[in-house]
């Protein structure tokens, strides 16, 4: 099947498909049993990430048992500050841990010399994908957002408050950039080669978004962002762009207006309706069931199922959650879940 014919690039065009496409954030992952037999294989996460014969394997898993109709590559946000040059490592039960950067000397040490031969292992993944999926299925590529990206960086894993990294930004905002501004110009050539690898479509995660005031979040969330995208569409005008600014609230019609992206995923705390007029007006929709309403399951899996497609699916829409799955999600929950948005 032709790329554009696709349902979900359908979507990602602007147009209401005669069915909703779904696909789920982080669907290849330890809710599924065969996902953990996998990892248990790889020599830690990491391994899992650049070995292509198990990232193939993973990406294809929720396929195989649910049908979604797209398929997101297996890796992580974190192979752009490991190809850099920076030491990246997981620890189980931890998660990420880099060696942080303290200074604008750290900085010298990273460069984009090496990039895509570290990262030619995601290519592959890529390529063997387009070629394994079933026809119908698009194949989705993604990185981090600039912001989320450089927050791992500077704090050295996952924050409660960024207290290091925004403290770093308001008191040297010009170091500040020099560190954005590197991870935009490392994104963008990532995520054209993914794109030139076999990716259908790419998503852009700014997982962290949410954490900024207004003024902060336009220098350091949205202009990154905007410029990745023009790279992008730049080489590949016809390629969709999905960006997801989480926690934004009341700056999201700022984002569908001014980032280029052809949707925006939204998150958990938007309300649909708001999301219809405001949002969806303007770019596609992607979203966005709370992940733990599909843990909870029942009556309120229902309701919530059946007022986001009331509110969102007479538009160009794409069913999703407003975050990844979590580990504790029931697989027959997923089942019910499909039967709704399809039924």
């Amino acid at each position: 099947m032709k790329t554009e014919n696709k349902l979900m690039i359908r979507a990602l065009k602007g147009e209401k498909t005669e069915r909703t496409p779904i696909w789920l954030m982080r669907q290849a992952g330890r809710f599924l049993p065969e996902y953990r037999k996998t990892r248990a294989s790889a020599n830690g996460f990491l391994d899992l990430c650049y070995t292509p014969d198990l990232a193939v394997e993973v990406t294809l898993q929720p396929i195989r048992r649910f049908g979604f109709d797209a398929s997101i590559m297996f890796s992580d946000i974190l192979v752009i500050p490991h190809a850099l040059g920076q030491k990246v490592w997981f620890e189980e039960g931890v998660g990420p841990k880099l060696e942080p950067l303290n200074s604008i000397e750290d900085l010298s040490k990273l460069n984009m010399d090496n990039l895509h031969e570290i990262l030619a292992p995601m290519y592959e993944t890529l390529g063997r994908l387009k070629e394994e999926l079933p026809k119908e299925t698009t194949l989705i590529g993604f990185a981090g957002a600039p912001w989320t990206v450089a927050s791992y960086m500077i704090e050295g894993g996952s924050s409660k408050d960024y207290a290091k990294a925004k403290t770093w930004a308001y008191s040297k905002p010009e170091e500040f950039d020099q560190i954005i501004n590197l991870v935009v110009e490392a994104t963008t050539r990532y995520l054209i080669k993914q794109i030139e690898s076999g990716a259908e479509t790419v998503q852009i995660f700014d997982s962290w978004a949410g954490v900024w005031p207004e003024f902060a979040l336009h220098r350091w969330c949205l202009e990154p962002c905007k410029q990745i995208i023009a790279g992008i569409k730049s080489v590949y005008p016809d390629v969709p762009v999905i960006l997801f600014p989480r926690g934004v609230g009341d700056s999201y019609p700022v984002f569908a207006k001014e980032s280029g992206a052809d949707a925006l995923g939204l998150d958990t705390t938007l309300s649909t309706s708001w999301a219809r007029d405001n949002i969806q007006t303007h770019v596609t929709v992607q979203g966005n069931l709370d992940p733990l309403v599909l843990v909870a399951g029942g009556e309120i899996l229902e309701k919530s199922i059946e007022t986001i497609m009331n509110d969102l699916s007479d538009g160009p829409f794409i069913f999703n959650l407003g975050h990844g799955i979590v580990p504790q999600t029931p697989i027959e929950n997923v089942e019910k879940m499909l039967r709704l948005v399809r039924g």
